[in-house]
C-alpha cells in the first residue's frame, strides 16, 4: 500500500498532469489511505485461496472470477496507459482483466508471495527490494533492483525532538513497539506482561492497533504514575510515524515488507517476530535482516518468555545497536520511488494514465 503511494506520488511529481485510478479491494483501511492522498479509487470483488481451506475455496474463486469481470469494466473504460501491482490477491484479477497493457510490478517483500508469482506472468518489468530476489524470478532481465520506495512524509528527525514531540525525556532510551495497522495481539500482550518492569528502565511508544486498543485503558490503570508517564501508547499513527520512528532506539515488531524500506531510512535495529500463521515471506524478510547483522528475530511462542530480557540486553548495549543500525542503514536505497516510476514511464505507450 505505501511503497505504491510513494511511486504513484513520485511519478504525479514528475509528469504533472498524470491521470490515477487505484483499484483496491472491497472494505478495509485502502480506500481511506488513496482518499487521503487524493486519488480516485474504484472497488472489486477479491479474495485469496492460498492456505483458506477448501470449504471457502469455491467461494473466495468465485469472488475472483467477478473481480476480473468487474475490473474488465473498469479498465475499458478508465483506458490506462499504464498498470502498475504492488502485491494482495486483489491484483490478480486486475492483472487477468489487463494482461494486453504495458505494467509494472514492486515485490514488496524479499520472496513473491503466490499473487504476485502469478501477476509476474504478465508484467514486463520487475522492481526488487534487494539483489537476494532477483532468485525468484526465471526471466532475471525484466529485474531491476531499485530498493524500497518509501512514504515522502518519512523524513528521519532528530531523536531528542522527536521524543519531546510526545513528551517523553530526551535522556531515556525509548523502544518502538508495532503490530501493523491491525496490531499483533500476542506481541501487545507479551508487553503488557512485562510492561513494569520495562518501563523502569525505558520509555515505549506502543502501537497497538484497533482491535486491541479497547483493551489499553485497562493496562494504563494499573501503572503506577511515574512509569505511566513513561508509557505513550496509540491504536495507530499516520503521518507521526516518521516522528515515532526517530524518537526510538530500537523497534519491536512483526516482519512485514515495510521493515524492508521504512527501518533501514531510520537506520533503526530492530526485533523481528514474523506472524506465525502467515505464508513464509515474514521470515524471508526477517532472516534477510539478521543476516544483514541489522536485527533479531524472535518466535512467537517465545515472545512472553523471552521478549523483555531480549529488549533490555539491546538497550543496555549501545555498542551492539550502533552496530546493528549502521548495517540497517547501509540498506537503505534513496530514490527508490522514482526509479520505479521511471520504469513506468519507460514502458511502451506509457503515458499520461497510471492505474495503481
Amino acid at each position: 500500500m505505501y511503497p505504491a503511494l510513494a511511486v504513484v506520488g513520485a511519478l504525479v511529481a514528475s509528469r504533472k498532469g498524470a491521470e490515477v485510478l487505484w483499484i483496491g479491494g472491497e472494505g478495509g483501511m485502502e480506500s481511506s489511505l488513496v482518499d487521503r492522498a487524493g486519488y480516485a479509487f474504484r472497488a472489486i470483488p477479491a479474495a485469496g485461496l492460498h492456505g483458506v481451506g477448501l470449504r471457502a475455496f469455491p467461494s473466495n474463486l468465485a469472488r475472483l472470477m467477478r473481480g476480473a469481470s468487474v475490473a474488465t469494466n473498469i479498465l475499458n473504460a478508465f483506458k490506462p496507459d499504464a498498470l502498475f501491482f504492488t502485491g494482495g490477491y486483489v491484483g490478480v484479477p486486475v492483472a487477468y482483466a489487463g494482461r494486453r497493457y504495458p505494467s509494472a510490478m514492486f515485490v514488496p517483500d524479499l520472496e513473491p508471495a503466490l499473487a504476485l508469482r502469478w501477476i509476474s506472468r504478465w508484467v514486463s518489468a520487475i522492481a526488487v527490494t534487494a539483489e537476494a530476489s532477483r532468485d525468484f524470478y526465471r526471466s532475471g532481465d525484466r529485474v531491476r533492483v531499485t530498493g524500497y520506495p518509501t512514504r515522502q512524509t518519512l523524513i528521519p528527525e532528530n531523536p531528542a525532538e522527536a521524543r519531546k514531540k510526545f513528551g517523553l525525556t530526551p535522556e531515556l532510551p525509548t523502544v518502538l513497539v508495532f503490530g501493523g495497522s491491525r496490531g499483533a495481539h500476542s506481541i501487545n500482550e507479551a508487553i503488557w506482561q512485562h510492561l513494569s518492569d520495562l518501563l523502569s528502565e525505558m520509555q515505549l511508544i506502543h502501537i497497538s492497533g484497533e482491535l486491541d486498543w479497547p483493551r489499553v485503558e485497562s493496562r494504563l490503570e494499573t501503572l503506577p504514575p511515574a512509569l505511566k508517564n513513561r508509557y505513550r501508547p496509540f491504536a495507530y499513527l499516520h503521518d507521526e510515524m516518521t516522528v515515532a520512528f526517530s524518537a526510538a532506539d530500537l523497534v519491536v515488531s512483526r516482519a512485514g515488507a515495510a521493515v524492508l524500506g521504512e527501518y533501514p531510512l531510520f537506520g533503526l535495529p530492530a526485533i523481528l517476530v514474523p506472524y506465525p500463521h502467515a505464508w513464509r515471506y515474514q521470515w524471508g524478510n526477517a532472516r534477510y535482516l539478521e543476516a544483514q547483522g541489522a536485527a533479531l528475530i524472535l518466535k512467537d511462542d517465545d515472545l512472553k518468555a523471552k521478549v523483555a530480557d531480549t529488549i533490555r540486553a539491546l538497550v543496555s548495549d549501545e555498542a551492539q545497536r550502533e552496530r546493528m543500525s549502521a548495517a540497517m542503514r547501509a540498506l537503505h536505497k534513496p530514490g527508490s520511488a522514482e526509479q520505479i516510476a521511471q520504469i513506468l514511464l519507460e514502458l511502451p505507450a506509457s503515458g499520461e494514465a497510471l492505474d495503481g
